[in-house]
């Protein structure tokens, strides 16, 4: 079989160069026409929350003031899932939105959202969104 084809394109010389010029000209056009981008942002569009309650328990910081704001950012529009983690003094929610979503307009919804429930956090609780950063601009950091 591999003979045959061996064989054909020793006597067909042109059509293989011709064939061969063809899918060179093609792998040019490819690559003068493909968007390229060095560092391709593959990850999700997500905004951080982080409230310090120095002193506090992670229990009583998880039911007064974790669950206020994952309740909050649940009904935001276009999320994802919203997911924390709460440890001696600190609460940390991460807000993950849909694809497409811009990051701007969703660290807007979520200071939108955190704006609502203010008054209902203890005193001296205040949340602070964390920095507008990619998961790749941490690895590339």
């Amino acid at each position: 079989m591999i003979e045959k084809i061996i064989e054909r394109c020793v006597r067909k010389k042109f059509l293989v160069f011709l064939g061969t010029l063809f899918v060179v000209a093609w792998g040019v056009w490819a690559l003068l026409k493909t968007p390229l981008d060095a560092i391709p942002d593959l990850s999700d569009v997500q905004v951080i929350v982080f409230t310090e309650w120095p002193g506090r328990s992670p229990d009583l910081i998880e039911d007064q003031v974790t669950y206020s704001i994952v309740k909050a950012m649940v009904s935001a529009p276009r999320t994802n899932y919203v997911r924390d983690v709460t440890s001696f003094g600190v609460s940390y929610v991460y807000v993950n939105f849909k694809d497409g979503t811009d990051l701007y307009w969703a660290r807007s919804r979520v200071l939108e959202y955190l704006s609502q429930i203010r008054a209902t956090l203890p005193a001296g609780v205040n949340p602070v969104l964390g920095p507008d950063a990619t998961g790749v601009g941490w690895v590339f950091e």
